[in-house]
């Protein structure tokens, strides 16, 4: 087994250049040389580094609030957590209390961060804070979606059937639902 090497240099970028762009996104081509004199060319989708949050909203100890909404990559309408952009000038809690109410029609009066992940780093620069809502009270902001969201209240204890759907496939959503798991373990 190969040693981690902490101070490994990271490659060196000759060259970057956007190759192609659209509305929502940007391919980034990077000329990279590594340590070892092998170069490379890497193409990854150029983030905003705004980042993003999710939320895993708690109506009470037992009770999680999904949303189901329509998912534009598989064509089909899907069960998650509320998530969205950090509008710039936002915190992650800032953004994540304001994406709850605009996509799930509560605010929260605790909201602990409680993981940062990354979607596919490798092609990807985008971070998503995971955020645990409590304590939460009705209220809603008009949000982007193109249509109302269905709120679904979900028992805690049912997680293992949540994780069994075939409309909860979102790594994300899993990730955050089985740390979220741990943490009120923990509590």
């Amino acid at each position: 087994m190969r040693k981690i090497d902490p101070n490994k240099p990271l490659p060196q970028i000759h060259h970057r250049e956007i190759v192609a762009q659209s509305k929502l996104f940007r391919v980034e081509r990077l000329d990279l040389e590594f340590s070892n004199g092998a170069t490379r060319q890497f193409e990854r989708m150029a983030g905003g580094n705004r980042g993003a949050v999710m939320i895993v909203p708690m109506l009470d100890k037992d009770t999680l609030v999904l949303i189901r909404e329509y998912a534009a990559g598989t064509h089909s309408y899907q069960l998650g957590f509320p998530k969205g952009l950090i509008d710039p000038g936002e915190s992650p809690l800032e953004a994540a209390n304001r994406e709850l109410k605009e996509e799930a029609g509560f605010g929260a009066n605790e909201l602990y961060e409680l993981h940062t992940v990354s979607m596919a780093p490798t092609f990807f620069n985008a971070n998503m804070t995971i955020v645990i809502a409590k304590d939460l009270y009705p209220q809603s902001l008009e949000g982007d979606e193109p249509e109302p969201l269905d709120v679904i209240h979900w028992p805690l204890a049912e997680a293992d059937a949540l994780l069994a759907r075939e409309d909860f496939i979102e790594a994300r959503c899993i990730a955050a639902l089985l740390l979220a798991q741990k943490w009120f373990e923990e509590q």
